[in-house]
């Protein structure tokens, strides 16, 4: 499931329709408007942010300089495109630091929002962006919650304060945590606190106390994007009672409507600064508006594609890559390489939906994408002897029943996998020879090539 997948194809729909028609008239503009809000209600946003959203639309698509442009419709997309991206916020909200450290982040949230993993999450991203992250757990009513970050801190390589026997209350672990990061050099204290299954004075007042005595540079709600219109409820009323100054959207990836997403700015007036995109301890990533907005509309995150890349692949092994590219030398063993290296960017899923969805890569939204058939690739060439990843052509009978045995798959699925990779090579030889080195054209990949069956 991908986020904004429903509202991303109702919209487009609505835009493919206003240029069947023509010519843009106020009465097939004010039929596109009914059409957007409702998109925007079925993807669960807050009925007051539709209701100032499609007045501003209409307020500027309904102009005379709109109605009677050369183009219309891509006057009206930017419209959409403006009015959403002031909606999610208008730019990056990036997080604040002290000037003198340690910076303290209170980390707020209901019980089973994420809050615990987030934290964790933040402790990685703040590592890998130049700082010295210290996690500390107060919530000194479960101690599996403690345990957790434990864990977690274990994983993620950070280092985590567990206090002593008599630091047993909240202020007195926060506390003494920030006096650790000042004599060990650390820039940060991620304070991941209690939560409760719903909102009450006691836990309000404890958190009350914590910025009190930490004077926090962010408090951070976090919150479930599975739970729709509750997490913006949720993160309206910490803000009220506690000043929160940023929100964190966890499960981000499982959810394929977005309300929460595009109502939080609007309805508590903080913006959103990270969303949770995965399991894994890297997925999190700062929360871009304009860029959300482009995806929303099909125009794809190719920045945030580039990001990714830079930070995860290896820059020597991708000129070597396109140097045997362009010298049709790729073998196997590169074959698989190119599989690592993708697969540390994320599931395919998540990137495919980077892309813009128009021209020849309009497909794409509907190329089904089985993860697992890329750990059997994987497997298959693991399987192989160093000479048969050199030159597949010497991988005769007997030695693709070896290869299928110990790679636990079938005959078949080798056969395949080799039938693809062939069509791969000869295809780099048609491209290199004329076009690669010289100017792209298009290119067409062979059916199924390398994860899936492309659509059509």
């Amino acid at each position: 499931m991908i986020m904004f997948d429903n509202l991303s194809d109702k919209l487009q729909r609505v835009f493919k329709n206003l240029r069947g028609e023509g010519k843009l008239t106020p009465e097939n503009m004010e039929t596109a408007l009914r059409e957007i809000r409702m998109a925007l209600l079925e993807a669960d946003v807050n009925f007051r942010v539709v209701k100032q959203l499609i007045e501003n639309i209409k307020a500027k698509a309904m102009g005379e300089e709109v109605l009677l442009s050369l183009s219309p419709t891509q006057q009206v997309v930017k419209i959409v495109n403006e009015e959403l991206i002031k909606v999610l916020g208008s730019h990056e909200s990036k997080l604040r630091f002290a000037n003198e450290p340690p910076s303290v982040f209170l980390i707020v949230g209901l019980q089973g929002s994420g809050k615990t993993t987030s934290a964790g999450k933040l402790a990685r991203w703040l590592s890998r962006n130049g700082h010295r992250p210290l996690l500390v757990s107060v919530d000194v009513y479960r101690p599996a919650a403690r345990e957790q970050l434990k864990v977690i801190a274990r994983e993620i390589n950070q280092p985590l304060y567990e206090g002593t026997a008599e630091e047993k209350l909240p202020l007195a672990l926060a506390s003494a945590a920030r006096r650790e990061a000042v004599q060990s050099g650390r820039d940060v204290v991620l304070v991941d606190t209690a939560g409760r299954l719903h909102i009450d004075d006691e836990l309000m007042v404890e958190l009350q106390e914590l910025k009190q005595q930490l004077n926090p540079v962010e408090i951070l709600f976090v919150a479930d994007a599975m739970t729709g219109q509750d997490a913006v409820k949720s993160a309206d009323e910490f803000h009220k009672r506690l000043g929160i100054t940023g929100v964190i959207l966890t499960k981000m990836d499982g959810d394929a409507r977005g309300g929460a997403a595009l109502s939080i700015r609007s309805v508590t007036g903080q913006p959103l600064k990270f969303v949770g995109v995965g399991e894994k301890f890297d997925a999190l990533e700062p929360f871009h508006p304009d860029r959300v907005a482009n995806r929303i509309l099909g125009m794809g995150d190719i920045l945030s594609l580039i990001e990714k890349a830079s930070a995860e692949i290896d820059q020597k092994k991708a000129v070597e890559m396109q140097r045997k590219l362009i010298e049709n030398d790729f073998t196997l063993e590169d074959f698989r390489d190119q599989l690592r290296q993708v697969r540390k960017l994320g599931p395919i899923g998540s990137l495919l939906d980077m892309m813009p969805k128009v021209g020849m890569l309009k497909e794409l939204k509907d190329v089904k994408i089985d993860e697992n058939e890329i750990n059997h690739v994987v497997a298959i060439i693991d399987s192989m002897t160093p000479s048969e990843r050199a030159n597949h052509m010497i991988i005769n009978g007997s030695r693709r029943r070896r290869i299928a045995r110990g790679s636990g798959t079938s005959v078949q699925e080798v056969n395949q996998l080799l039938k693809q990779y062939a069509q791969a090579r000869k295809m780099m030889k048609t491209f290199s020879g004329g076009m690669l080195g010289k100017k792209f054209g298009k290119m067409k990949l062979p059916p199924g090539f390398p994860f899936g069956q492309m659509p059509g």
